[in-house]
Parts: C-alpha cells; structure tokens; sequence
C-alpha cells in the first residue's frame, strides 16, 4: 500500500509579499542602526529632528487645545443662549394656547417650532420632540421631528435620561445627518423639558451643526502640521550644514589617519583657513611628518641590525666548525688526560654545542625579520611528529624523573603543515615543560575537530606568574635565570616557536599558575588555506582535563616509547617490551575503520623499532 504523495501549498500572492516586506524592514533597520553608530553627522541630524518635532508636537498640542477651546466654548455659549431662549418662546406659545384635541395640538407644535426653524441668526439646526409620558388621550401626540430621517435614536439615550431625571437644559456632542444624503457632522444636542396641555410632559431637543468650527479647527492643524514640515526641513537643514562644516575635517582626519595605519606614510591632511579645523590638521600633519622620520628611523636601524645578526652569524659559521672539530678531538681523548683537563674539555664541547644551538637560533631570527622565512607543506599525521619528539626527548625524561605520557582519544590526524617547524615547537614545549616539571608528571594532550588541531604541553612544576607569561614568548626572556636548568637555553626558543606558528596561520598560548604548573597549546588549522574561526571552540581547554583523555603514547622506565591505542585494548609483552594490540572478531566484523588499523599497525612498527634502537643502546654501553 503506498501513499499518495503530497500536494504543493499554494500561497496566496499576500503570503509571498509579506516575506519580502519584513526583509525591507529588517534591511532598512540595520541600515539606519549602521548609520547611526558610524556616521556623527546622521547622529547630531537625527536627534535636531526628533528634539524639533517633541518641541513642535508639544507646542502644537497645545495651541490647538487652546484654539480648539476657545472655538467650541464660545460658539457652545451661543447655541445654549440661544436654545434657552428658544425653549422659552415654545413654552409660553404652549401656554397661551387653548388645543382642545390632537388636530389642534399637533398644528399648534408645527407652527410654533416651525416659527423657531425660520430664525436665520444662527447656522443651521434642528428640533426633535419626544414624549416623556406615554399617554393615550385625545391631546396626547408621539414623536415629533423637522426632518424625515431624524428620529427619537438621534438623541443621545444619555442626553434623554438626563433631560428626563433633571431640571434644566442639557447638553452633549453627538454626529448626525443634517441632510438626508449627507454624511454625518459634528454637533451638539440641547434638550430641555416643555408643557403641553394637561401637563403631558415632553422633551425639547435642538440639534446645532458645529461642523463650521470643526473645519476651521482641522484648517488649523493642516497649518500646523506644515509648518511643522517645513520647520523640520529647515532645522535638518542647518543642522546639516553646520555639522557638515564640524564633521568633514574630522572625516577627512580619520581616512587619513586609516592610509597612515595601513603603511601609506606619505598621506597628509589638507589646511585651509586658519580656523581650529586648519590647525588640527597642521598638528596632524606635524605628527605624521614626526611618525613617518621616526618609522624610517627604526626601519633602517632594524635593517642595520638584522643585517648585523645576520653577517656575524654567518662569519661565526667557519671558526665555529672548526672549533666544535677541535673540541670533538678534545672530547675524545679526555680520557687520556688529567682530571683538570678531562673537565676543561667536558665544558668545552658541551658550551660549543650550546654556541652553535644559539648561533642557529640566531640565523632562524633573522630569517624572520628579514621575511625570508618559507614553509615547505606537507600533509603529515601530527602524531607521528608528536612521537618522534617523545622518542628524542627520553634520555631527558630519564634524567629528569618526570613521566612523559600523550593523551588523546585520536590516533591519527593528518594536517598540512612544515614537519621540520612543528617538530621545532613541540620539542622546545617538551624541552621547557621537562626542565621546569620539578620531576612531576608532563602530559602532551591532542585534540582535534573539523578545522583545527590543538596540541597542549601541561607540566605541573613551578609555573608562572600571570606578568610572566606576558613576557614568555620575548626574545632571550627566561622565567628563572638565576636558577641552574639541566639543559641551558637560548631564550629564543619561545619566540621562533611563535614565529613558526604564526607563518602556519596558528595560534600558541599559554596558561599557568605558581606552583600548578604551566600549560602551552599549539593551535594549528588542518588545511593551509583554512583560517582559524576565533568563535568556534578549542578542541582542548585550558588547561586540559586529564580524565576526559585516555594515554596514547608514553615513555618507559628504560627510555623507550610506548604506544597505546585508546581505540583498541593493548596489551603488553613484558619480556620484549613491545606492545601488542588485540583486535577481536566482532569489531573486525562490525567494520572497524581503515585509519585506525592503519594507525595501530603504524604504532605496533614504531615500538618495535623503538624497543629494538633501546637493545642496541643497552649492548652498546
């Protein structure tokens, strides 16, 4: 039984403009939200107009409160003066007469309201008679109108009650048709109570048109509204004008200022007048003249300087082999010679070995500087970078008494990077992470996502200050230079790492704390064309956690390295001390992934080879 497949909504043209119309809307708001916070023109324009149209929109509520009152109370006067007056002459006309049935009462309603009607003094108005007692003799007449489509729902219900309950004449704002195929206008209703004969109880309405007053008032608010236009109008126009002349030297100064930071040294402001606008721009012009003589300053004393670095490092190179030859010579034959001598050539091979790591060091900076540094890329796994630095910082480990472990829940991932350069950072983060772990544990912990790799180096020794890890990646910066380190450094390891890192597109941080240690994490993309996004998260914090990461990798007791597989279950072969990996049927069945074989096949060829470099280093001594 299969469906029927379902039918495409058809939206209503309605529903399709609707989309397009918030878009307008969200597209204008943002383009008035970015004006208002990079333009100070649009700003000061911005608020002179909404200052002008409160004080306008005030002003003018108030005037049209005041005009509007004096028009409707005065012309109200009137009409109750005048409706009073009216319902007094009815009153007496119904006294003074002797109806004597409904014919002659009904002639004598007509003539004297119809009396009324004819009074021209006045614009134009209407009367309504309605019976307060329903009554049912010979005298007693019902709703009586001057116009056809007027009825007793012509007046107010309110206005009927109050007329009907009080003593006196009432009156309420009410919109009726003055006309039979007219619109409605505004009026006002005045009803007051009148006798006819045998007291039959009734009540007088007259309806005045105001809709004269109600024009002259709208006229007033059609004159107020444009000037109020056109007083906006004038107001943005001088407000333009006047910050046009404030805000164009200071446009122009920041444009200026943009082509000065962007490397443009030889931009200068233009000076007319002799206003303060033309003496900022002076001043800026006397301080880019100043900034640009100090830059070629510094620039050629830079030049001279890596120039320098540069020759002697190179001219140092000859001597410098030939007496690191000599001091192999020397180091050589130390046994031959007596303990004073013995130690002399001791020093001196171990200071030509340190020369020559400063002298190199020396040579990699001034590649730097000079902007002759190149990287050679390759996709390689970082873990076998990785390894390869554990495997060569051993015999520091044991010397140390710090145990070396790598930590992650990878075992390959594969990054387009200069090993030769990776491979330099990492060991100086072991190296200095090794020589200040007070003999406490060192992690290398690996993460990675779908855009980067992080590589963190957590030892738990001395650590630093929070001004000292400001200080850290300085050139020939050392956190504790009085204090005696197994191996001695240049102090440039630091910096060419964060040179190297920064000719990859990655980021090198540090965190630490005195006496908790200190934490260095290499952030590298995966591609070489890929940016790091700084909104998207680290794959490793800071500092890691180690629970959350199972060991890859570490050195033994003997100074060999040993690979464990997270992915898999290890296990270890005492008398060889090669590790071996148990892969049982069922998650060879399941399809284990081809990168993690490849992985633990390439971990199980590195102990061996490693177990077997360690057997001929034991026969050798």
């Amino acid at each position: 039984m299969t469906s029927a497949p379902a039918r495409p909504v058809a939206h209503s043209p309605a529903e399709r403009r609707r989309p397009k119309r918030f878009r307008r809307i969200r597209l204008g708001r943002r383009t008035l939200i970015r004006r208002w916070r990079q333009s100070l023109q649009f700003r000061a324009i911005a608020v002179a107009l909404t200052l002008t149209s409160v004080a306008f929109l005030a002003t003018g509520s108030f005037l049209s409160h005041q005009i509007a009152d004096r028009l409707f109370t005065d012309r109200l006067d009137q009409v109750l003066e005048e409706a009073r007056s009216d319902i007094r002459t009815a009153q007496a006309s119904f006294d003074a007469s002797d109806a004597s049935d409904r014919t002659e009462v009904q002639a004598l309603i007509n003539s004297t309201l119809g009396g009324l009607s004819q009074d021209t003094s006045t614009t134009d108005h209407r009367w309504i008679l309605i019976p307060l007692d329903q009554g049912a003799g010979q005298l007693f007449v019902g709703v009586q109108t001057e116009s056809a489509w007027m009825t007793s729902a012509t007046v107010p219900q309110q206005l009927q009650r109050r007329v009907a309950n009080g003593d006196g004449t009432y009156w309420q704002p009410a919109s009726v048709r003055m006309a039979e195929n007219e619109p409605e206008k505004p009026v006002i209703v005045i009803g007051d109570v009148v006798q006819l004969n045998q007291n039959s109880r009734y009540g007088l309405y007259f309806v005045y048109d105001f809709s004269d007053p109600q024009a002259t008032l709208d006229s007033i608010h059609a004159v107020l509204l444009l000037s109020m236009v056109a007083l906006l109008l004038l107001v943005g126009t001088i407000v333009w004008y006047v910050t046009r002349e404030v805000v164009r030297p200071v446009s122009s100064t920041a444009r200026v200022s943009q082509r000065l930071s962007e490397g443009d040294l030889d931009v200068r402001m233009e000076v007319h007048g002799s206003n303060e606008a033309a003496r900022l721009s002076r001043s800026f012009n006397r301080m880019a003249d100043s900034i640009q003589g100090q830059i070629s300053q510094l620039e050629q004393l830079s030049s001279m300087q890596q120039t320098f670095v540069s020759d002697v490092s190179h001219e140092l190179r000859t001597p410098l082999t030939t007496v690191k030859m000599a001091a192999e010579v020397l180091y050589n034959a130390r046994e031959d010679f007596d303990p004073v001598n013995r130690r002399s050539a001791e020093l001196l091979h171990n200071q030509v070995d340190r020369f020559d790591s400063l002298l190199s060091d020396l040579l990699e900076i001034s590649r730097f500087d000079a902007g002759a540094a190149r990287l050679d890329i390759a996709s390689t796994d970082i873990f076998t970078v990785i390894y390869d630095v554990v495997e060569a910082c051993a015999p520091l480990v044991l010397e140390s008494g710090s145990e070396l472990t790598v930590r992650s829940t990878l075992t390959r991932c594969v990054v387009q990077m200069d090993q030769r350069r990776i491979d330099r950072i990492l060991r100086n983060l072991v190296t200095n992470a090794l020589e200040h772990g007070e003999s406490k544990p060192v992690d290398i912990y690996v993460g990675a996502n779908e855009n980067c790799v992080s590589v963190a180096v957590r030892d738990h020794g001395i650590g630093m200050t929070e001004e000292q890890t400001t200080k850290v990646f300085n050139r020939f910066w050392r956190g504790d230079p009085a204090r005696a380190r197994t191996v001695g450094g240049t102090g440039l390891g630091l910096a060419i790492a964060t040179e190297d890192t920064r000719l990859h597109g990655g980021a090198l941080t540090v965190w630490a704390e005195p006496d908790n240690g200190a934490c260095f994490r290499l952030t590298l993309p995966l591609l070489r064309n890929q940016v790091l996004d700084p909104e998207q998260p680290n794959p490793l914090p800071m500092p890691p956690v180690e629970q959350h990461s199972e060991s890859t990798a570490r050195v033994t007791d003997t100074g060999s390295l040993q690979l464990t597989a997270p992915a898999v279950r290890p296990s270890e072969d005492r008398d060889t001390g090669q590790l071996l990996m148990d892969f049982p049927d069922a998650d060879v069945a399941a399809g284990e992934p081809a990168a993690t074989t490849d992985a633990n096949a390439s971990a199980q060829e590195r102990t061996g080879s490693s177990a077997s470099r360690h057997r001929d280093r034991t026969e050798e001594s």
